[in-house]
């Protein structure tokens, strides 16, 4: 018997391109890495022949649109990819028995907690990106009830552009950076996500509903800035200030930490602390030079 088929959507991004690198270490699984020239997601047509063609045994759906302040005004798109591909998947999935995991994000909440959210959280987008991936898990559930939503935040990666990588090409060309530092909330390093999603998928326990996942430890914007310039052993000056000093199209949640317990306790996952995994993807970063 063949090796059971991964389908990885949004391939060749950050969460993509960690899986990618993953899954090479795991011979007892084949993977498809896609993007949206080769599989457009949000055609029903297209996605129903790949799979009658491929039969994969999982999906894990990594494609999203994440220009969160270019949706405010390219909402549409953001439906499409976010929300409408997201349950074209899930019934491709629950038609040929397809296991799927989904990838969703700490903006469906509108960032007025006291208390790291948990997934029984009321969600409340405050942005057009948010409420298209809050949609997506919409139409997710209802399409495939036997999903796995994993919500995460902050993600970054040596793949892809992200924070870490837009901070220490700044920190290189000025002297002084303004970061907000009244948005709180916890980052994520894809390859720990990765990690977590092919430990969920080798387990053979699946436990469908949502989970939350990000690195342990709760930071903000401008914490995290500090510490990417200290352990890539950068001089800049790094200036903390408000949101409003700091204005943007979309509205960013002022905290949206998440409880990773039920991820945790259901699987048996150990989660990293956020300045551990921060210092392995500046490592690799360092290695890539």
């Amino acid at each position: 018997m063949s090796q059971p088929l991964i389908l990885i959507t949004g391939g060749h991004g950050q969460l993509g391109s960690e899986l990618q690198a993953l899954l090479k270490l795991h011979p007892e699984f084949r993977f498809a890495a896609t993007d949206k020239e080769d599989l457009s997601i949000d055609d029903e047509a297209a996605v129903e022949a790949w799979f009658a063609a491929n039969k994969p045994a999982y999906c894990i759906n990594a494609a999203a649109y994440t220009a969160v302040d270019k949706a405010e005004t390219d909402t549409e798109l953001a439906y499409l990819i976010n929300a409408t591909a997201t349950g074209i998947l899930a019934a491709a999935c629950k038609k040929h028995g397809t296991r799927f995991v989904h990838v969703s994000t700490d903006y469906v909440f509108d960032g007025t907690s006291s208390e790291p959210y948990t997934e029984e959280h009321p969600t409340d987008p405050i942005n057009a990106y948010g409420a298209s991936k809050e949609r997506g898990e919409e139409l997710c559930m209802q399409e495939n009830e036997e999903s796995i939503i994993i919500r995460t935040a902050w993600v970054y990666s040596s793949y892809g552009n992200n924070f870490v990588k837009t901070m220490q090409r700044l920190m290189k060309e000025r002297d002084s950076l303004n970061v907000v530092s009244d948005q709180i909330g916890a980052p994520t390093y894809a390859a720990d996500l990765a990690a977590a999603i092919v430990h969920i998928i080798s387990k053979g326990l699946w436990v469908a509903g949502i989970y939350h996942y990000s690195n342990q430890g709760r930071i903000s914007w401008y914490d995290f800035a500090v510490a990417i310039r200290d352990q890539s052993g950068l001089q800049c000056d790094v200036h903390p200030i408000s949101s409003s000093q700091y204005p943007t199209p979309a509205k960013r949640p002022a905290f949206s930490l998440l409880n990773t317990a039920k991820i945790r306790s259901t699987f048996g996952i150990e989660i990293p602390e956020w300045q551990h995994s921060l210092q392995r993807c500046i490592d690799q970063l360092n290695l890539n030079r």
